[in-house]
């Protein structure tokens, strides 16, 4: 049995085995049905087409009763299920296994004899077609306030556009692919700064539910990221220390541990998004994207509107940034000022990305002048949250009577590179905090 999800690529079709003895028109198999719970959510899920194939084989042999090809003949029927049905059948032959170009040559030639011509489509997309609505729903909603060229149209569009891709990094979490749950966040992370740095522009009694329900999904997905991201770094950390550093299973360690705590996490990921608050968060956006909720001043010009947004969202990065290089703070103030800050740039990022579009060059080349900054901000962060974990391995060995001088020298690094990046966070700044990167934000 298969589906596809809406809107999706032929890629996207999703496939599962049914039983030879399956009924006629057998229930959706479970392992389907969970995969497309985040499309479904609380509606109902039911078969809507079938494709029938009777195949036969018949061998062509040569000398010795050789086999040099298989022909296989198929007799295809496909019909949509439900109170309204239709249906068309054909006969598909195709030629197998044959290593004689020759040979492939005169069999097609004898088919296009007997009336058959090459096929231009496939059972799948056929019954696409039958089930295809006569008229697509409206995804893109319309109305004053939304005219092409507006501010809240380039926020609209930029909503619309992750709203896919939280669709997308969905299926691909419940099928367990690396990276997917760090996507899903992303996603959220993106939607909810946007709504946040251009509060202004929307009525944020309907808006603010949702900002609390993305905050809490990236919260509810933080786990399984974070455990992802230190195993590997850990991982990797070990793999590349001198052998006479390495004293104890210091590398079973890492593995025993984060293999239970990734199998947790992912445990809770699945539990995330099968929950009624995901459902119910789900439904906001579709609903949000139907009928935004703008204000007046989103019916603006997106080039002359927009720019003041990112420039509030750069007042409060500059503000983080002020603590997090000031070298006469205690080095607790400038982690957590560090932390900040990072959390500002993104905020910063995100919101350009939404004015990218209406302002050009300007604005992607602040964002590629930031991106140095950020990524420093980035890094940092891993450090301070990677030697947190060190530490928590190391009390683990030496409590289980073995060796955690290893961690304690990934910590030692970790450190000094700290150090190293805080040293370098007033030159960075300084490069993409130039006047010319900001002149566009008035």
């Amino acid at each position: 049995m298969a589906a596809r999800p809406p809107g999706r690529d032929r890629d996207e079709e999703l496939r599962v085995p049914i039983g030879p003895d399956a009924p006629q028109a057998p229930d959706v198999p479970g392992e389907l049905a969970d995969l497309v719970r985040g499309i479904v959510r609380d509606g109902e899920l039911r078969p809507a087409g079938q494709v029938r194939r009777i195949r036969t084989g018949t061998r062509l042999l040569g000398e010795d009763d050789r086999v040099l090809a298989v022909v296989v003949h198929d007799h295809v029927k496909i019909a949509t299920l439900g109170s309204s049905t239709a249906g068309v059948a054909w006969t598909e032959v195709e030629m197998r296994d044959a290593s004689d170009a020759g040979l492939a040559g005169e069999v097609e030639q004898r088919l296009g004899e007997a009336g058959l011509r090459p096929s231009t489509t496939s059972a799948e997309t056929e019954l696409d077609r039958l089930l295809r609505p006569a008229a697509p729903r409206r995804r893109r909603p319309t109305g004053k306030r939304v005219k092409p060229g507006t501010a809240g149209a380039a926020l609209v569009d930029y909503l619309a556009a992750h709203v896919d891709r939280l669709a997308a990094e969905d299926l691909r979490a419940r099928r367990g692919e690396e990276d997917s749950v760090h996507q899903l966040r992303v996603a959220a992370r993106r939607m909810r700064s946007a709504l946040q740095s251009y509060r202004r522009l929307l009525d944020r009694e309907r808006t603010d539910p949702v900002v609390d329900g993305l905050r809490e999904l990236a919260r509810a997905l933080a786990p399984a990221r974070d455990a992802e991201v230190l195993h590997a770094r850990i991982r990797d950390g070990l793999a590349g220390l001198e052998p006479e550093l390495l004293l104890g299973p210091v590398q079973a360690q890492v593995t025993r541990h984060y293999g239970r705590v990734e199998s947790e996490a992912a445990a809770a990921v699945l539990s995330t998004l099968d929950g009624d608050d995901y459902a119910r968060l789900r439904r906001d956006l579709d609903e949000l994207l139907q009928r935004p909720p703008l204000t007046k001043r989103a019916a603006r010009p997106a080039r002359k509107e927009l720019p003041a947004h990112v420039a509030r969202a750069a007042r409060r990065l500059s503000r983080a940034v002020t603590v997090a290089v000031d070298e006469t703070a205690s080095a607790d103030d400038r982690d957590l000022a560090v932390h900040d800050a990072r959390k500002a740039g993104k905020r910063l990022r995100y919101a350009t990305e939404v004015a990218r579009p209406a302002v050009g060059k300007d604005a992607k080349r602040f964002s590629k002048e930031l991106k140095g900054f950020q990524d420093a901000l980035g890094e940092h962060q891993d450090t301070v949250v990677a030697r947190e974990a060190l530490r928590d391995l190391a009390a683990q060995a030496h409590g289980e009577g073995e060796n955690g001088f290893a961690f304690g020298v990934l910590h030692g690094r970790d450190a000094a590179r700290a150090a190293e990046i805080e040293a370098r966070l007033p030159g960075l700044w300084a490069t993409a905090w130039r006047p010319r990167n900001r002149r566009w934000l008035g």
